[in-house]
């Protein structure tokens, strides 16, 4: 049952994204050009997302334990780092230049279009180099 509602879960997620415009790099490219020809479409796809998240929250936060997990996990530290800071900036950075962040990235690798192909690589670039930097910095 699990693992059926994540599959269920994902898939609403990436036909969402398909549906609203996400997984298209010219329209996100786009949303993000504020002094050329904006397209502000994308604005009220997040305001449906903030409409929808602020709804659910008062229904989870009123349960004792999440459905498949002993007990909430929710994060502790308040505190912004320059490790958070420039990780938001080097996403943004990725996300205005490729046109995808990483959900529509995933959503439209079944395409195999190029540009695609180049963004999630990048994406899995990054993510071992991280790694590898932690690693390398824990180790000292």
């Amino acid at each position: 049952m699990r693992t059926a509602t994540y599959f269920l879960s994902g898939l609403l997620f990436a036909v969402g994204l398909a549906i609203s415009g996400m997984t298209q790099p010219a329209k996100v490219i786009g949303f993000l050009d504020f002094f050329g020809a904006w397209d502000a479409s994308l604005v009220f796809v997040m305001g449906g997302a903030i409409a929808v998240h602020f709804v659910a929250l008062r229904f989870i936060f009123k349960m004792k334990k999440p459905v498949f997990a002993e007990s909430f996990s929710l994060p502790t530290r308040k505190d912004l780092d320059p490790r958070l800071l420039g990780g938001a900036a080097l996403f943004g950075v990725g996300w205005g230049l490729g046109g995808f962040c990483p959900g529509p990235a995933l959503a439209s690798i079944s395409t195999f279009a190029t540009p695609v192909l180049v963004v999630v690589g990048a994406m899995l670039v990054g993510m071992a180099g991280f790694d590898l930097f932690e690693r390398a910095r824990k180790e000292k």
